[in-house]
């Protein structure tokens, strides 16, 4: 608004209020770091002095106006070339969660070894310094390394803390790292700092319609997720109608997402409702393959038979069983988890007796948890398939289960 003000002054040739609006406008504009504005202020300082035949100003003011564009220009490169490794980066996560393969190890280490991640000096803005803080998050997030995580997210809230008049303008990278940090609470057992970081979320005023989509789709996730943790169903079946009746003012196809159906299912089938949950794989199943969450694209054909064996359908199983085989075999993602998971729900379906199921379970438990630490596989996922199969094979309930084990992993909670 005061850059049109500008140029308003300038057409009426009230250059002397030019040139106050400008010095205003700059101030701003440096405040907040919008480096394009003062670049275009310092282009509107030029023009006035031309337009008045200022030739004493140009003459004392030219260098001090190159130098300042200049060092303005190179704020902006340095925050575009933190932008592109976030992105870069971004990317590979969004593909593939955990690094599971050389291949994406040695793409995320050359993002890490870029000189901008190994000096921290060179993040010469706040623009700067809240990227190269978002960058390492999401990178230990990669790299399964809680603590990195945990740490960082604090550290990039507390910096963004530090300037509250640039949160007066943007709030959109604030939102993710708590986010973020509310994950990283939840994943280390610090469900007190998750509850009060998920009500600090929730609080947060919006400054769009986008970060009020951001902290509805967050705040519902990091919620549900909980539920999931605690084995606490009843009420995340309550909290999930709560989300789907208050999700209806946005575009239904933002959540149409692998993250939410696998949300949606887990919540649902751990209630017990297997019929809705049912429904929900459904449509998780015929969403287009995309490159994002692959993981979970296979983890959805696990968990199809999971279902439909709560379900009794085991005509069908049989066929579900092959085709989820190869399903996995031609995306190259049967590795030996996926195959113990199909061969022991091929058992049960078989239905051998108690006494050689236990012994199977055992094995596999064993397994597949090595397995799984080793894979990088979501962990809710890995103790959802352990639970499941502990409740077949003792003739509990799946919740109870899941439960129990909370109870064992976080005593004080």
């Amino acid at each position: 608004n005061m850059m049109q003000g500008v140029r308003v002054l300038f057409r009426r040739s009230l250059f002397e209020d030019c040139k106050g609006q400008l010095a205003k406008a700059k101030k701003l504009a440096y405040r907040y770091e919008q480096f394009n504005t003062v670049l275009e202020a310092l282009e509107w300082e030029k023009k006035v002095a031309y337009a008045e035949t200022d030739i004493d100003f140009l003459d004392n003011e030219l260098n001090r106006i190159s130098e300042e564009e200049k060092r303005v220009l190179d704020q902006l490169r340095v925050a575009a070339e933190y932008r592109n490794l976030f992105f870069a980066l971004l990317v590979s996560i969004r593909k593939h969660t955990v690094i599971r393969r050389e291949g994406q190890k040695q793409l995320l280490n050359d993002i890490m070894s870029s000189p901008l991640m190994q000096d921290y000096g060179l993040a010469s803005s706040h623009t700067a310094r809240v990227i190269y803080y978002r960058i390492f998050s999401i990178y230990h997030f990669a790299a399964s390394d809680q603590q990195g995580f945990y740490s960082k997210n604090q550290e990039l809230i507390t910096l963004m803390e530090s300037e509250p008049h640039m949160l007066q303008e943007d709030v959109s990278e604030y939102i993710s790292a708590l986010s973020n940090l509310i994950r990283s609470c939840g994943e280390m057992g610090r469900l007190a700092e998750m509850e009060e970081n998920l009500e600090k979320l929730y609080n947060v005023t919006p400054r769009s319609l986008d970060d009020e989509l951001k902290i509805h789709r967050q705040y519902y996730q990091a919620k549900l997720s909980l539920c999931m943790l605690k084995g606490t169903f009843g009420e995340g079946l309550q909290i999930l109608n709560r989300h789907l009746k208050e999700r209806r003012r946005f575009e239904q196809s933002l959540f149409e997402s692998h993250t939410f159906y696998y949300i949606y299912f887990y919540i649902t089938f751990g209630a017990g409702e297997y019929s809705q949950a049912l429904d929900f794989l459904n449509q998780w199943l015929s969403l287009p393959s995309t490159v994002e969450r692959q993981d979970l694209q296979s983890i959805s054909r696990i968990l199809n038979l999971m279902v439909h064996y709560e379900l009794r359908n085991f005509e069908l199983l049989e066929s579900l069983i092959r085709s989820t085989y190869r399903f996995l075999k031609k995306r190259n993602e049967l590795d030996d988890m996926e195959r113990k998971t199909i061969s022991l729900i091929k058992k049960l379906v078989e239905a051998p007796s108690k006494k050689m199921l236990k012994e199977d379970f055992s094995r596999f438990k064993e397994q597949f948890e090595g397995l799984s630490q080793q894979a990088g596989t979501p962990r809710m996922y890995t103790n959802a398939v352990v639970a499941w199969f502990e409740s077949k094979v003792e003739g509990r309930g799946f919740s109870e289960i899941i439960r129990e084990e909370f109870n064992r992993q976080f005593p004080n909670a």
